[in-house]
């Protein structure tokens, strides 16, 4: 926890910096890539600076972390943590990197405040910066320890031994590691990063729910990105990218898995999102379990949902599952009450249900908030989302 005068101060100011947090992020990539230019074209991901949404999503970071100090100085904001340490260790980053991020990021808020940031204020978002800083190394360190990394060094070169399509815009690979060794252990609902070599040179990284459980290799699925601008290594994976080519993937990582147990479950998603949920079920399936599952997606028409009949598969496999399926344009006969958004007000949902939704933002706000009128405790429901979350410190 800060120092009591730190908190004073950080309370006192949290407005100021809140306020200025959208000028301070953009001001401190700029002046880190601008020292690092290696950072933007091997680590950070491009398309998302590009739209902004990365910046956003270290602002609210900050804010929520820092505003939790304030409110609350006895505990900490581990949800929050946890998050972002898995996303750090499936990039590999190491100690040696927060003082980077110190340095440009402080420089960026001196520029934004000016004269407000006197030498007291400086050191009390200091100290709030490497609380934050030194939890995510301890968190980092422990994952890396539990991964058989401990020097962070996660990535492994793999073999794609297979290539499945599963609609016209989502692929499923399957790799195995060159050398020979073990397919790493991964627990379901976890994600990978894949590092590919773009024909400008930059060595770009992404993170890939794993959709399923083979014996003997680790498949992901990886959903073709267009728009402005398209996806750079989801279209080249999608273009370039084949049975017996190589690809550089990291230890699996996660931190919103499936939980042991025998509490009823219930999977949520939209769209691609059903790509950790279809690893979780999956995995019920395989370990015949006897739990009480409800499967709820939502897709734009049937040939866009992926994993559909994985999803007949599976729930047909276990004796108390059941699956409900929204699709907002159905292009054959289609039940209406089944037409249009998903609708938790139609499900029975038992007492004790441990749900996990993966979706765009505005499904996982909805989601939300239908499961809480039903009686599902707000701690157990849990989110991925892909990409930046842009929703940190307001779901949890």
């Amino acid at each position: 926890m800060p120092s009591p005068k730190s908190t004073e101060i950080v309370r006192a100011t949290l407005p100021a910096v809140g306020g200025a947090i959208g000028e301070i992020t953009p001001l401190f990539y700029d002046k880190l890539f601008a020292a690092h230019p290696e950072l933007l074209r091997d680590l950070f991901n491009r398309g998302n600076q590009a739209n902004g949404s990365q910046r956003q999503a270290l602002a609210g970071a900050i804010a929520a972390f820092a505003g939790a100090l304030v409110e609350h100085p006895e505990a900490r904001p581990d949800a929050m943590l946890s998050r972002i340490a898995h996303k750090h260790a499936s990039l590999g980053i190491t100690p040696d990197q927060y003082p980077l991020v110190q340095k440009h990021l402080f420089a960026a808020i001196a520029e934004v405040l000016g004269d407000a940031v006197t030498a007291e204020v400086a050191a009390a978002w200091d100290e709030v910066y490497w609380l934050m800083a030194n939890a995510l190394i301890a968190l980092e360190a422990r994952l890396y320890e539990r991964a058989g990394t401990p020097d962070g060094e996660v990535w492994s070169d793999c073999r794609v031994v297979a290539r499945l399509t599963e609609t016209a815009e989502v692929a499923t690979f399957l790799v195995r590691p060159l050398d020979g060794r073990p397919i790493p252990a991964a627990r379901p609902g976890q994600y990978v990063s894949v590092r590919v070599e773009l024909p400008d040179g930059a060595r770009q990284i992404r993170q890939y729910s794993l959709s399923g459980h083979p014996d003997d290799a680790l498949a992901f699925s990886v959903k073709r990105v267009t728009g402005t601008p398209d996806g750079e290594v989801s279209n080249h994976l999608h273009d370039h990218v084949g049975v017996g080519a190589q690809l550089t993937v990291s230890a699996p990582f996660g931190d919103v898995t499936l939980a042991d147990g025998d509490s009823p479950v219930l999977l949520a998603s939209a769209g691609i999102g059903c790509t950790p949920m279809t690893g979780m079920l999956s995995h019920l399936a395989a370990t015949g379990s006897t739990r009480r599952i409800i499967t709820v997606h939502a897709d734009r028409s049937e040939s866009t949902h992926a994993f559909r009949e994985d999803l007949a598969l599976f729930t047909g496999k276990l004796p108390n599952s059941v699956a409900h399926v929204w699709y907002e344009h159905p292009e054959g006969p289609w039940p209406a009450e089944r037409t249009g958004r998903a609708d938790f007000s139609r499900l029975d949902i038992p007492a004790g249900t441990v749900a996990y939704l993966c979706g765009p933002i505005p499904f996982l706000r909805s989601a939300r908030a239908q499961l809480l009128d039903a009686g599902v405790a707000a701690a157990d429901i849990h989110y991925e989302v892909f990409g930046p979350d842009l929703w940190l410190g307001e779901a949890e």
